[in-house]
C-alpha cells in the first residue's frame, strides 16, 4: 500500500465506518449504467437480472427464495441481483474520482467477488440442482472483458475478476 497521507485514514474513517452500519449505501443498478454501459446491458441481458421472474407468487414471498433471487430486496428498489449484490453498495466507490483508484475503490467498498460468494446461492442446496462449475459461470456473466477488448476502462483496474484462464494486458 503506498502512502498518501493523512488524508485516507480520514477518508476511511469518514466513508467506510458509516456504510457499515446498515445497507444504504446501495444505489441500484441505473447509478452503474454511466460509466459501464457494456456491463450494466450485460447485466441487462443476464439472468441475474431476471432472478425473480423465475418464482411463483408464493416463491416471491417466500425468504429462502429471496435470498438468492432478491438478496438485497430490502436495500434497493430492484428486485433482482444486481451490480450491487455482487461487487458491493456503490455509494462511497461509485464517484469516478474513486474508481480511477482500484486500492481507494476497495478500501471504501468495491468487492471483488468470489466463487464462494457465488456458492452462496449457486450450491447443492440449490432447488435446480444443476452443477455449478465456476469457470464456465463467469463466461456466462462476463461484463468486464467487452469493455477492456474495446479499450475502455472506466473503472479501476481488474475491479472484477477474470476467469482463470484469461490472460491480463
Amino acid at each position: 500500500m503506498r502512502a498518501r497521507g493523512p488524508w485516507i485514514l480520514l477518508l476511511v474513517l469518514a466513508f467506510v465506518l458509516p456504510g457499515a452500519a446498515g445497507a444504504a449505501d446501495f444505489l441500484g443498478p441505473e447509478s452503474c449504467k454511466g460509466c459501464h454501459p457494456a456491463a450494466y446491458e450485460a447485466w441487462m441481458q443476464s439472468k441475474h437480472a431476471r432472478a425473480t421472474d423465475s418464482l411463483s407468487e408464493t416463491q416471491k414471498k417466500d425468504a429462502r427464495c429471496l435470498s438468492c433471487h432478491a438478496p438485497d430486496q430490502s436495500a434497493q428498489s430492484v428486485s433482482h441481483v444486481t451490480c450491487e449484490t455482487c461487487h458491493g453498495g456503490g455509494q462511497y466507490y461509485a464517484p469516478a474520482y474513486v474508481m480511477k483508484d482500484a486500492e481507494l475503490a476497495r478500501l471504501v467498498g468495491l468487492v471483488d467477488p468470489s466463487e464462494k460468494a457465488c456458492r452462496t446461492c449457486h450450491d447443492a442446496s440449490s432447488p435446480s440442482l444443476k452443477p455449478f462449475n465456476f469457470v464456465e459461470a463467469l463466461k456466462a456473466i462476463d461484463h468486464w472483458s467487452a469493455e477492456r477488448t474495446a479499450g475502455k476502462q472506466p473503472r479501476a483496474e481488474s475491479a472484477s475478476p477474470e476467469p482463470a484462464t484469461a490472460k491480463k494486458k
